[in-house]
C-alpha cells in the first residue's frame, strides 16, 4: 500500500512537469523542484483520502439493504437457531420483506424474546417459534409433523463450533457433525413433502470457510480412530453443509427444490462460545474483514428471497456472490466440497445413520 501511494506521488509529480521550464524560469531551480514535491505529497493524500479502505465496521451490506424492494408476501420461511447471532438477523430481514418467519430454536424462552424483538422493529407480525434440538431425533420428528402445508424457503443456520473436547450423542455420532450437518440432514428430508409442495422452494445450507479445514473423512466420520481436532470436526461438518446443497438440487431440482451453500464472513456472535483464548486470537491474526450479524446474514438472505437465484443451486457463495473454486489457502470454495461423487456418498451414508440404531461406525 506504502508502495501504491508512492507511485501515485510520482505520477502526481510528473502531471507538474510540463510547466517545469516555466516554474525553473519563474522561481528558480531549488523552489521550483520543491514545489514539484509538494505536487506529489498532495497527489498521495487526495488518493488516500479518497481511496482509503473503510473502517471494518463499514463494510459489508446488510440483510436489510439486500432484501430491499424484494417481497417474500405469503412465502413460509423456516430459519434454525434463529435465537442468537446471524440467525437472528436473517429472520429479521425476511420477515420484513413479508414472510411468514417460524423460529426454530432450543430455548423457546429466548426465541419468544427475539420474535417480540423483530415485531416491534419491522412493524410485522412476531414469527412464529418452535421447539427444536438437531441432536434428538425425536424432537426432529415433533417439528415435522406439527409443520402443515407448504415449505417455501428453509434456512440450515443452527450450528456449534469448535467443541474443545470431543463430545457425542447418545448415538455415538461427533457432536459437530451431528449437529451441523445430520439433524438439518433430517429435518429437510422430514419437510420434503412440505418443499415440494411449494413448487419453487429454496434450501439455503449455511456454511463456513472453515469448511477448508477438511473435506468429510468417510473412513472415520467419528473420530473412533482418529485424534480428535476441533477444527477439523467443524471443518468436515462445514464441508457435509456444501455438499448436503449440491445433492439436494441434483435430487429435487426436478421437484422446484434448489438449495445453495455459503459463507456468512467472519463474525464474533455466541458460535464461538466454545472457543479457548489461543484460538480466538489465531482467528485475529488472520487477514479477514469482521463483519457485524446484520453483515453476516446478507448472503443468507441473498439466497434465500433473491429473485436472480430461482432455479439456481447446488453452488457456495461468500460476500453475496458465488465463489470461484479455490486457488490459494485461504479464499474460496474447495473443489471437494463440491464434487458430485462425495455429496452422493454423504446422502447415503447419512440415510444409512439415521435409518438405524444411529451407532457410530
Amino acid at each position: 500500500m506504502v508502495f501504491l501511494y508512492a507511485l501515485i506521488g510520482v505520477l502526481g509529480a510528473a502531471a507538474t512537469m510540463p510547466i517545469l521550464p516555466w516554474l525553473i524560469a519563474t522561481l528558480g531551480w531549488k523552489e521550483a523542484f520543491g514545489l514539484l514535491m509538494v505536487s506529489g505529497i498532495v497527489w498521495a493524500l487526495i488518493w488516500w483520502f479518497w481511496f482509503r479502505d473503510e473502517p471494518e465496521e463499514h463494510r459489508g451490506i446488510t440483510a436489510a439493504e439486500v432484501a430491499h424492494g424484494i417481497s417474500l408476501a405469503g412465502k413460509r420461511v423456516i430459519v434454525t437457531g434463529a435465537a442468537s447471532g446471524i440467525g437472528v438477523e436473517t429472520a429479521r430481514a425476511l420477515t420484513a420483506i413479508g414472510a411468514d418467519v417460524t423460529l426454530a430454536v432450543r430455548d423457546t424462552q429466548a426465541g419468544e424474546r427475539v420474535a417480540a424483538d423483530i415485531a416491534g422493529s419491522t412493524g410485522r407480525s412476531a414469527p412464529r417459534v418452535a421447539p427444536l434440538e438437531l441432536t434428538d431425533r425425536a424432537s426432529i420428528a415433533r417439528f415435522v409433523d406439527a409443520w402443515d402445508g407448504p415449505l417455501h424457503v428453509l434456512v440450515n443456520n443452527a450450528g456449534i463450533m469448535a467443541l474443545p473436547e470431543l463430545q457425542r450423542t447418545p448415538e455415538g455420532w461427533e457432536m459437530q457433525f451431528a449437529t451441523n450437518h445430520l439433524g438439518h440432514f433430517a429435518l429437510t428430508l422430514g419437510l420434503h413433502e412440505a418443499l415440494a409442495a411449494a413448487g419453487d422452494a429454496r434450501v439455503v445450507s449455511v456454511s463456513s470457510r472453515g469448511h477448508r479445514r477438511s473435506p468429510v473423512v468417510f473412513d472415520d466420520i467419528h473420530f473412533l480412530h482418529r485424534s480428535y481436532d476441533p477444527m477439523l470436526a467443524y471443518g468436515q461438518s462445514k464441508t457435509a453443509n456444501v455438499l448436503f446443497a449440491v445433492e439436494i438440487t441434483r435430487r429435487w431440482s426436478g421437484e422446484g427444490i434448489t438449495s445453495n451453500a455459503l459463507m456468512p464472513g467472519a463474525i464474533m456472535t455466541n458460535l464461538a462460545r466454545h472457543m479457548t483464548a489461543e484460538t480466538l486470537e489465531g482467528l485475529r491474526s488472520l487477514p479477514l474483514v469482521w463483519k457485524t450479524p446484520e453483515q453476516g446474514a446478507a448472503t443468507t438472505v441473498v439466497l434465500a428471497a433473491s429473485p436472480l437465484l430461482a432455479g439456481i443451486g447446488g453452488r457456495y457463495f461468500e460476500d453475496c456472490n458465488e465463489a470461484e473454486v479455490a486457488t490459494d489457502s485461504f479464499n474460496g470454495v474447495a473443489a471437494y466440497a463440491l464434487d458430485p461423487q462425495s455429496a452422493e456418498r454423504l446422502w447415503e451414508v447419512s440415510v444409512e445413520m439415521l435409518a438405524t440404531d444411529g451407532s457410530a461406525r
